[in-house]
């Protein structure tokens, strides 16, 4: 993208890059295995299966089409495509989103084995505890830099969290010496995003609620598939079968509105981007 300045990239320096949402861009009827086998270069070939599951992806699942994965499913799966690539800088926007504790804490610890260079931008304190060794702060047109994780920078703001930072910045802001008509009308329309975004935020979890529900009475049923025996009394087979194709049109469903939704939000701080 157009930047004012200048960068100047080393010779040596091959940069893979995780967008927030990149996760929903990943779509087709590739399966898991497939996709991570085709991106696998070398040596890592013969890794794809132990790379899978250490990104929480086993059994049946590596079988599973990319289109159909849930929010937290295809970021695990985008996340494991990159630490394929032959990168030795990694530059990662938020890239928690939609990952669950356990995802999470299989991510910190493959970026800790990482061997290259890492810049992670990431409002999860949990995440960046231990895992980078500098930390900058953008306010105000400047950067500052502290050397140190994000515990060091938070004790340096004299601060307990984020989101005492946050409600600082937010105090700031509403008493800052503008023109009083501007700020009315700013006020006003800040309270307006508020209120879409909280409504747009509501939808999300509550899809990706949903979302984990099918997955989980999918996941059961598949366990179910696996058992030869289940296959002995055709109608509670039939019965079955029929339920799951149900619960894949269903999830197939949710994940198109919750890609709609997530699309709807950024459009929307897209259009408030002058006040937030």
């Amino acid at each position: 993208e157009p930047f004012d300045g200048e960068l100047i990239q080393g010779n040596n320096v091959i940069i893979g890059y995780y967008a927030q949402h990149q996760a929903s861009e990943l779509t087709g009827d590739l399966s898991v295995f497939d996709l991570i086998d085709s991106a696998a270069t070398g040596d890592m070939r013969t890794k794809v299966r132990s790379l899978l599951g250490a990104f929480l992806f086993s059994g049946d699942s590596v079988y599973k089409k990319v289109k159909v994965l849930s929010g937290g499913e295809k970021s695990r799966l985008a996340l494991a495509k990159i630490l394929l690539e032959p990168v030795n800088l990694l530059i990662l926007d938020e890239p928690t989103n939609h990952l669950d504790m356990a995802a999470k804490e299989v991510l910190k610890n493959a970026l800790i084995d990482f061997s290259g260079a890492l810049i992670v931008v990431s409002h999860d304190r949990d995440f960046l505890e231990g895992l980078t060794q500098k930390t900058y702060e953008f306010k105000n047109n400047k950067i500052s830099e502290y050397l140190g994780d994000i515990n060091y920078y938070l004790e340096k703001k004299n601060l307990e969290s984020l989101k005492e930072l946050e409600k600082k910045n937010v105090i700031k802001q509403a008493s800052s010496s503008e023109i009083p008509s501007k700020n009315q009308s700013d006020r006003e329309r800040k309270k307006e995003f508020q209120r879409e975004e909280n409504k747009l935020n509501k939808a999300i979890a509550n899809c990706e609620s949903e979302i984990a529900n099918l997955e989980n009475r999918i996941s059961e049923i598949d366990k179910l598939f696996a058992d030869s025996e289940f296959f002995s009394n055709q109608e509670k087979y039939l019965k079955t079968k029929q339920e799951y194709d149900k619960l894949r049109n269903d999830l197939d469903e949710k994940m198109n509105q919750w890609d709609t939704l997530v699309q709807t939000l950024d459009n929307l701080k897209t259009e408030y981007s002058d006040i937030i």
